[in-house]
Formats: C-alpha cells, sequence, structure tokens
C-alpha cells in the first residue's frame, strides 16, 4: 500500500470525527482530534494497513522498530506516548507518521541506511510529526475541501485493491491528489520535527550528526533523477536550507562515536536473507564474507545461516549457525533462528526446547512466545500453547499473532466455538470486519460451547455488526 493511498484512507475516515462538532482546546491540532479520536483513527487505518500484502508480518523486525522508537520518545518530555512502528515491504525509500503514534517504514529505507543512528534519525524525525500532532493540525484546515473529495476517494479506495491504475485514474478523476498535496508536511513541520528529532537523538545517546549524512545523500543521490525523487522527499520537502539548519545545530551538540548494536545488524542481514531470492542472498553473504566487506562479521553468518535454511541446505546452515554463535553476544534472535534450525529439520521436540529455556532469559520477546507455541503446535501440545498465549494476552490484549495462534490451539484441541471467536478477534484487528462477523456467526452454530461462551459470542457480534453498520453509513 503506498502512502499516497494512506493518506486517502485517512481522508475518508474523517468525516465523522469532523461532523462530531468537537470542543475547541486552544490549539489548532486539537480543533479537529482529541488525542483519543486520534488514537481511534490511527488505529481504523492500522487495521486496513495490517490487510494490505505490503505489510510485512515480522514480529523480530517490528519488535525492534517499536522499541527504538520508545527509546527516542522516552529520551524527552513524551515517555508516555503510546508508540507502534511497523515494516511496509516495498522497495522504495519511505517513511511516514500517522495519527496515534503510528509509524511506518519501508524495507527500503531500512535497507539503505548505514548505520543505527541514521534509521534512529528518521525514526526521530518521525517521532516529532506524532508528538506536535502534525496531521491534526493538516486536517484542521481540510474541512471545507475534504467533503466534496470523499465520494470519488472511496472509489479509488475500492479499486486500489484489485488494480492500482485505475486506482490513480479515480484520484486523479477527484482531485484527491490535491487534497493530498495539502497533506504533505510543511517546511514549518519538517524543521519543528528535525529539532525535536535532534534532541531526541542526542538524549537517546545516538550520533546526531545521522540526521544531516543521510538527508544529505539522500538529496545527493536523487537530484539528477527528476520527477523520480523517492517517496520520502515528496511527502517530506527537504532544501538546503533545512539540511544547513541541521548541520548548524549539530555543531553545538557534543560529538560522539556510536557502535550500532548487533540487533541492528542482525535484523538488516535478516531482512536482506528473506526478501531476496535464497540464491541472491546466499552469494551475497558468501562473498561479503570471503572479501571481509563487512562491519559485523556475526551478522554476516547469521544471513546466510537463514538464506541456507530457505534453500533447504540445512547441514551448511548449521554450519554457519555454529560459527555465528561462536563470534555473537548472546541475544533472543540467536535462539529463535536456533528453533527456526531445528524445526526445518523436523526436530520440533527440540525446538520447543529451545524456546522454552529461552523465554526464561527474554520472557517479554514476543517473537519468542509466538515461536514457541508454533513449536507446542506442531509437537501436540496445544494446552501448552493456550496457557502462554492467555499469560501473554493479559499484557497484549491488541496482538492479533496472539489470537491467530490461540484459535489454531483451538482447532488441534477441536473447540470449534473458542477456535471461531479467536479467529473474529484476529480478522477484527486486521481489519476483515466482514470476516470477524462470519466467524462469530460460525461459532453461534459450531454447537459445543457452554451458556456463558455462546453469550460472550452473542455479545461480541451484536458490537460487531454495529460497527459495519457504522461503516456502511460512513
Amino acid at each position: 500500500m503506498r502512502l499516497s493511498y494512506l493518506i486517502i484512507l485517512l481522508f475518508l475516515l474523517m468525516p465523522r470525527a469532523l461532523a462530531d462538532g468537537l470542543p475547541e482546546l486552544g490549539e489548532a491540532s486539537q480543533t479537529t482530534l482529541s488525542p483519543l479520536q486520534e488514537r481511534q483513527l490511527g488505529e481504523s487505518i492500522m487495521r486496513e494497513i495490517r490487510a494490505d500484502p505490503s505489510y510485512l508480518n515480522d514480529p523480530p523486525l517490528n519488535e525492534y522498530l517499536t522499541n527504538l522508537g520508545y527509546r527516542l520518545v522516552s529520551s524527552g518530555d513524551d515517555s508516555k506516548t503510546s508508540l507502534e512502528v511497523f515494516a511496509i515491504r516495498d522497495n522504495e525509500i519511505n517513511a511516514f507518521a500517522l495519527p496515534g503514534g503510528f509509524i511506518g517504514v519501508n524495507t527500503g529505507l531500512i535497507l539503505l541506511t548505514q548505520s543505527e543512528s541514521e534509521l534512529s534519525s528518521v525514526l526521530a524525525h518521525e517521532s516529532g510529526h506524532v508528538t506536535q500532532h502534525h496531521i491534526a493540525r493538516i486536517l484542521a484546515t481540510q474541512k471545507q475541501t475534504l467533503a466534496t473529495s470523499l465520494a470519488g476517494i472511496a472509489v479509488a479506495i475500492l479499486a486500489a485493491r484489485y488494480n492500482p491504475q485505475i486506482s490513480q485514474a479515480a484520484i486523479v478523476g477527484t482531485q484527491a491528489m490535491a487534497v493530498q498535496n495539502q497533506l504533505n508536511f510543511t517546511r514549518e513541520h519538517e524543521q519543528e520535527a528535525d529539532r525535536i528529532g535532534l534532541q531526541r537523538l542526542d538524549k537517546a545517546g545516538f550520533d546526531v550528526r545521522a540526521m544531516p549524512v543521510f538527508f544529505e545523500h539522500l538529496q545527493k543521490a536523487t537530484r539528477f533523477a527528476e520527477g523520480n525523487a523517492p517517496s520520502y522527499l515528496r511527502t517530506h520537502p527537504l532544501t538546503f536550507e533545512r539540511i544547513a539548519d541541521m548541520q548548524n545545530r549539530v555543531q553545538s551538540m557534543q560529538y560522539r562515536q556510536v557502535t550500532d548494536s548487533q540487533e541492528f545488524q542482525f535484523l538488516r542481514a535478516r531482512l536482506r536473507a528473506q526478501e531476496e531470492s535464497p540464491k541472491d542472498a546466499i552469494a551475497y553473504f558468501e562473498n561479503s564474507l570471503q572479501e571481509k566487506k563487512y562491519t559485523n562479521e556475526a551478522a554476516q553468518h547469521f544471513g546466510l545461516a537463514i538464506a541456507l535454511i530457505r534453500a533447504r541446505n540445512l547441514e551448511r546452515a548449521e554450519q554457519e549457525f555454529t560459527q555465528m554463535r561462536k563470534i555473537a553476544q548472546p541475544s533472543p534472535l540467536i535462539e529463535v533462528l536456533a528453533g527456526q534450525l531445528k524445526s526445518a529439520g523436523g526436530k520440533t521436540a527440540e525446538a520447543a526446547a529451545i524456546y522454552s529455556a529461552a523465554l526464561k532469559s527474554y520472557p517479554q520477546y514476543r517473537p519468542l512466545v509466538y515461536a514457541s507455541c508454533e513449536a507446542f503446535l506442531q509437537n501436540r501440545q496445544p494446552q501448552d500453547a493456550l496457557k502462554l498465549i492467555s499469560d501473554k494476552l493479559q499484557f497484549y490484549p491488541q496482538d492479533y499473532n496472539l489470537y491467530l495462534l490461540q484459535a489454531k490451539s483451538y482447532a488441534v484441541l477441536d473447540k470449534k466455538l473458542l477456535q471461531h471467536k479467536s479467529q473474529a478477534e484476529a480478522y477484527y484487528l486486521l481489519g476483515n470486519l466482514r470476516g470477524a462477523v462470519e466467524q462469530l456467526q460460525i461459532a453461534q452454530k459450531s454447537g459445543d460451547g457452554d451458556f456463558y461462551q455462546l453469550s460472550a459470542v452473542e455479545a461480541r457480534l451484536k458490537e460487531l455488526r454495529a460497527l459495519e453498520a457504522d461503516a456502511r453509513k460512513q
């Protein structure tokens, strides 16, 4: 899903908020959306994004990005900001902020960054847009132009599901592109996000010089590519004045040489190993190791092991894993890969044992939780999976991955009502409201639930039908 579609979607979801006659709160950013409404709007958009094939459901990567985002915002006065950072499978260089604390990062941008400080500089900048409510400020000026474009925008969004070319024509035909242009961040917004981002980079212990360096490289790389600038530059206007302002600011800040974390290096290697073909990925890592073109040798062995697993060369993958473990620092990512290697060889009991032991050291690392549940299910231990899922849902009630695993566990136990009820919650969080309603209807007719379970299904079905009716009205 391109950023333009996300922005169009944001407009589609706005009529109800604009029609509510919200009270004036003294700031332009609050005259259109309250913080609660911003969050609700962001969650609605995220349900649509998660349903799109471009959303990269990569738990280790998204967990790392979100933790990195929290490290940045918690370094200042915004430690209570709710934040979720996620990856989009797209080679274009782009990142974007959505209402309510959601930040998307394209895989192309992650692979382009040469250091953790560079990636952090982008997230720090985007977090500035989030905490300063820049999108809400822009929406405050759009009340007049919004209503005239909604019908055509709805057509464009539906068309985008099937034919991007038709969608683009619909967008142009309704002048929605003009609306998008008004949503692009202004120079004032960009300078404010730069200033806040630099402060957060500094307080979080990163190299502040990474921000102007990254944007300068980005500008130089596309200076002569007329009409072909990365999406990031089209939605975040970059000028020589902005770069000069960033350079002037960092001159007064303390210089520090920052070493990338092992997790950053491992996840970039993992991303390359998964997104390229196994053959190309193996060739890349082998060449890097042979010519010593790397900043972290362990990460190259890590990526090569993943590529070899994908190529079903498990014996050599085991060798690379062993070599990596000798020189790497302990990490939950290594334990996840250790279990995957065992599972790939059909040794599911050994994989489950690896994950269970690792969870004692890293109990809140959700990728390990997911992997552990999968191993339990492969080893025909659904009750163990359900116990672990129940424990984690208390801390992460919006985690659709846990509901999907819960549904799979109930399916193994042949508990149909509970299976379809869990599947419904996963569909709801993924943005498939119709699918969620259908799953609850199936649960109603399953015939294997008790009175209390059936009552819970009926109550939830009533809630989702009301939401569905609301969506149709909008």
